[in-house]
Order: C-alpha cells, then sequence, then structure tokens
C-alpha cells in the first residue's frame, strides 16, 4: 500500500532551521516528482518545492534562497531543509508523489507535520 510518512516539524524561533523529511513505501520512488505544499489555516495549499525524478528543483518565490528540496533515491526518502525560518512559514507541510504514465496520473499525499515559527 502506498504511504508517505513526514516527520521533522516543530516550534522554531524565528532565524531557525528545521529540516522535514517524508518517506514513501508502495511506490518506485524514484519514478515520482516528489513535491512539499503548506498550508496555514483558512488558506489554500500551495506548493513549496519539488524535485522531479531526474533531480530537477523548482521553488515557490517565498522560499527562494532559504529552503532546499532534495532526495535520496535508496532511502525511498525527500527531505526539506529549512533556513532563516519566518513565522509567515508558519503551516501544515505536506508531502506529494505524482507520477503521470500515459494515461493515468497517480498522486499520493501524506498526513503533515506541523511547523510554527514563533518567538
Amino acid at each position: 500500500q502506498e504511504q508517505l510518512v513526514e516527520s521533522g516539524g516543530g516550534l522554531v524561533q524565528p532565524g531557525g532551521s528545521l529540516r522535514l523529511s517524508c518517506a514513501a513505501s508502495g511506490i518506485i520512488f524514484r519514478f515520482y516528482t516528489m513535491g512539499w505544499y503548506r498550508q496555514a489555516p483558512g488558506s489554500q495549499r500551495d506548493t513549496v518545492a519539488n524535485i522531479t525524478s531526474d533531480g530537477i528543483t523548482n521553488y515557490a518565490d517565498s522560499v527562494k534562497g532559504r529552503f532546499t528540496i532534495s532526495r535520496d533515491n535508496a532511502k525511498n526518502t525527500v527531505y526539506l531543509q529549512m533556513n532563516s525560518l519566518k513565522p509567515e512559514d508558519t503551516a501544515g507541510y505536506y508531502c506529494n508523489a505524482r507520477r503521470v504514465l500515459g494515461r493515468y496520473e497517480f498522486d499520493y499525499w501524506g498526513q503533515g507535520t506541523q511547523v510554527t515559527v514563533s518567538s
């Protein structure tokens, strides 16, 4: 069964760092584009960053230069290194795995991990 499990969230002071992890199982990880999304209360879920199966990365403008997405195909895990955190980064962070195969699209989500940036 396909499963994504996030970890690494928590409470951090402004300017601090956190590293989120997302461990995947039940999928052929190396074929998937992996992404991190975030959602604050009352807001829509927005893209933070993603990394393709070829290792190409994309970032939201709001996190460029502060966040880094990476993947370890041997461990079936994607990471989000978050530096210089700001209160506006506070949100639930969700991991996503997506693959398009012909006319089929495979799309899986984790349960989320909370990140709170506050002094």
